[in-house]
Parts: structure tokens; sequence; C-alpha cells
């Protein structure tokens, strides 16, 4: 059918990278926070030198054309949709789906909901969501996930990311150059405020109180691997290792001697281990 550009959903338009032979093995990759689909720039190379498709979106809140207001737009389920939609829009039954920091939650959901879909599973640097909730109470994880909250405080963060963010990015491991690539990108008017919607999504308002919405609490059945950084300082190795209960399908966790950056710092190393996911 030619390559994807760009796809529809609910009126939204998502922009995606297509490369690599078209008859090849088809790898969706999802991006985290505060990236876009050139994070995977330096894993594409070797994929498709292996013969692999790769396509590649960036996803609601990146895209400047898919950007809706409000919280509600960015809840697991509608990300899981654009996933399967941009499936459909392919033509693709199934495809091996790669998720980094919120994509890996987006993947991790997709293949409990979708498992249909989902050829493999790698995941990087973000533990299962049942895992991660579980740390919440017995570990250090909430240390870890002090900036989750102040990520869902009104307009404040949007202020203070616009100067400091290259510096956070830094602290946790993320190279400079990288570091002030994605604080330019997250500059452009709409852009933080789209990425953040993601960490509003998780609390929202009901009856007075706030509650924290989980979801992807079932077990996971397709062939997953997961691969963790030792040095991640947002991701902590009680969720990491806890994860292995919430898959019940083929399995490997690969831990690595790396920060949470694993596609900007540890190309090569994600690149053979997707590979591998794709030979079964």
């Amino acid at each position: 059918m030619g390559r994807l550009t760009e796809y529809t959903r609910d009126g939204l338009r998502f922009d995606v990278t297509d490369v690599g032979p078209e008859d090849g093995p088809l790898v969706v990759l999802l991006h985290g926070f505060p990236g876009d689909r050139t994070s995977w720039r330096e894993v594409l190379p070797g994929l498709i030198a292996a013969g692999v498709r790769c396509v590649v979106p960036d996803q609601r809140g990146y895209s400047p054309r898919a950007r809706p207001a409000g919280r509600a737009p960015y809840r697991g389920r509608e990300l899981v949709a654009d996933v399967t939609a941009l499936l459909d829009a392919l033509g693709a039954e199934r495809a091996h789906v790669v998720g980094h920091d919120w994509g890996g939650a987006v993947a991790w959901q997709l293949a409990t909901t979708a498992p249909e879909r989902v050829a493999s599973l790698t995941v990087l640097s973000t533990p299962h969501p049942a895992a991660l909730t579980r740390a919440m109470t017995r570990s250090r994880q909430p240390l870890r996930s002090l900036y989750m909250g102040l990520f869902q405080v009104p307009v404040l963060p949007e202020l203070v990311l616009r100067r400091l963010l290259a510096p956070m990015l830094r602290s946790t491991g993320l190279p400079d150059p990288w570091a002030r690539e994605y604080a330019a990108r997250m500059a452009a008017p709409g852009a933080l405020t789209g990425a953040l919607a993601w960490y509003r999504a998780l609390v929202v308002p009901g009856r007075g109180r706030r509650r924290p919405r989980t979801s992807g609490s079932r077990s996971v059945t397709v062939p997953t691997v997961y691969l963790w950084g030792s040095r991640d300082t947002a991701l902590g190795r009680w969720a990491a290792e806890a994860t292995a209960d919430h898959v019940t399908g083929p399995y490997r966790f690969l831990e690595v001697d790396e920060s949470h950056w694993l596609p900007e710092t540890a190309p090569r190393l994600v690149t053979e281990t997707v590979l591998e996911a794709v030979r079964g």
C-alpha cells in the first residue's frame, strides 16, 4: 500500500516515519517523554539493515495536529486505540511492538487488551503497570516518581520546564545534545502541554476526591522482552523485577548497566534486543 507518512483517528492527524523494506517484518516503535519519533533514529539503521520495516509515530500530544485539550483524551484506552488505528492504517493484523518510557506503558496495555495485534513485545525501562503500582507501597518508588505528581499541577510545570528541562534531563543521564534537542522541541507552542497531558490523565477528579487511574493489570501472554537499566533514576529495581509476575507468556528480563535513556544511549543493544524478538 506504499509508505505511510500520517494517519488519522477521531479527527486527529498523527505524523509517522515509515522506513525499511515494505515486505519485511513490521515493527512499531513508541517513544516516551519528552521525545518523539526521532528518539529512535540511532536504532532504526540496524533494524533496516536487517530487513525490518519500521513504523514510528509521533504519539498523541506530540504530533502537532493531534493535541486534544483536557485530560480524558490522554487516558490509556485512547493511547492504545491510536496504535491499533495505526495498524489498521497499515493494513496490518499485528506487529512487533517496541515501547520506551510512556511508549512502554502503552505497549504493555496494548499487549494485555489486544494481544492478537502484538506479534512480540519489547519494553524498554518501563515496568508492567501493575508491578509499578505495587512498587509504590513496597519500595522507594514513590520518591523516584515525585516528578509525576508535580507534572500534574496546572500551568506551573510548563513555566518551570521551559527553563529547566534540559538540565533536568541531563541529570538523569541523557547526553547534552539530546537534552538540548528535546528541550528545544518542547519549547514549541503547545508541545509541553500536550506531553504533560499524559501525566495529568493519571489523575481524574471524582466525587470530591482524586484517585489514580490504573490500567493494563492483566497478565501478558505474548512473547515479551523487558530491558531495564540499573542506573534508571525514575524506575527502580523492585518494579523491574516484579514485572515477571505479570507475564505468563515467554519472557526475558535483561538488566543492563545503563540509564533510563536506552534508545538514545544504547542503540546497538536496543537494536539487537528487538531483532532477537522479531526472529523469535
